[in-house]
């Protein structure tokens, strides 16, 4: 009887890319399920010459790799095993190990916070992917369907190949501010197979690629209906009302307004606590729903003020076209990728 079932599944998935090629493999030593700090059993890793020199990285332990224990037939595990392209100087003979913990502090993540990945989705990792790199201005990643692995069917279910890809600030702002996959599409022709970087300038240095995401913005508004922050929060006293948003994303939050209201599309702001939707609408209002969810129905003269009373400095904005609403930007403390405070405060 196979004891690996899913592990044999990715192996052989890898297969036709590496035949009989041994990877440089790095396994866990004691694993999450017996108290271990790290959830993936494994990563192996291959050295590839096209289209670029680059490792590729493929992770162990995101699916189930012995037993069947979730109740899901159709998916093993999380449904996903994490892939990752990364430039490899030919004279290199091992991958950094920087590479391996930032797949291990993806899957820390995932299996702590119960939060999955698909491809589409993205995230600022609060500081440089590589770590020791603080000059590096890859400091976001998004996921693709790995463009080689694919999806594949195996005993527990369905597993896709997620990959990393590693973003710039204004890269990772841009693909914000528009569609995750039409942003994508567009850098594609700039990043064979999605290999990383963490040397490259950001690609939008390019103004012909920043043009035509520019185009895209404006033609098209953003896909991203729902922001994870760590301040949204409201008082309401009889007809007036008190946004308080925390000032490290209230940039961010000022920009997917403009990218969802004027295209008919609701913004959701999503706190550990509590939820605030943003809503394009005809007239004015506020609706607390009994779930306890904060309903903010707001006209398109209004948009304006809104907009520029979300700025990273703290202070309260009365909104001049909304009598009785108040923005209240409050100081955020930092946290470095592992949710330590840094002691940094924006705002």
């Amino acid at each position: 009887m196979d004891d690996t079932p899913g592990w044999d599944a990715i192996d052989a998935a890898l297969r036709p890319l590496y035949g009989d090629v041994r990877p440089y493999h790095l396994g866990t030593v004691i694993k999450w399920a017996l108290g271990g700090p790290d959830p993936l059993d494994g990563i192996s890793v291959y050295a590839r010459t096209e289209p670029v020199p680059h490792w590729h990285f493929v992770s162990y332990g995101m699916s189930e790799l012995y037993g069947k224990e979730s109740s899901d037939p159709d998916e093993s595990g999380w449904g996903f095993e994490f892939t990752f392209r990364l430039v490899r100087d030919p004279a290199d003979a091992e991958p950094p190990p920087w590479a391996a913990n930032l797949l291990q502090n993806l899957a820390r993540y995932v299996f702590s916070s119960g939060n999955w990945f698909e491809a589409g989705h993205h995230m600022n990792v609060n500081g440089p992917i590589a770590a020791d790199r603080e000059d590096s201005r890859i400091r976001a990643v998004a996921f693709v369907t790995d463009p080689e692995l694919g999806e594949i069917a195996t005993p527990h279910g369905r597993v896709e190949f997620l990959q990393v890809v590693g973003l710039a600030t204004e890269e990772y702002e841009a693909l914000r501010q528009w569609d995750a996959a039409s942003f994508l599409n567009a850098i594609a022709p700039h990043l064979p197979l999605f290999v990383t970087d963490i040397d490259r300038p950001s690609l939008l240095a390019d103004p012909e690629l920043a043009r035509a995401v520019r185009e895209g913005i404006a033609r098209d508004g953003s896909s991203s209906g729902a922001l994870f922050v760590n301040t949204a929060h409201w008082e309401l006293d009889g007809a007036a009302t008190t946004l308080r948003i925390g000032a490290l994303q209230a940039e961010a939050i000022a920009q997917a307004l403009r990218g969802r209201l004027p295209f008919g599309r609701t913004l959701l702001l999503q706190t550990e606590d509590t939820r605030m939707v943003f809503q394009p609408a005809g007239a004015y209002a506020v609706v607390e729903t009994e779930d306890g969810r904060l309903d903010v129905s707001l006209p398109p003269e209004a948009l304006d003020d809104v907009v520029a009373a979300l700025r990273p400095v703290a202070g309260s904005t009365p909104i001049a076209a909304l009598p009785g609403l108040t923005v209240e930007i409050v100081p955020t403390r930092m946290r470095d990728r592992y949710g330590n405070e840094t002691g940094e405060v924006v705002g």
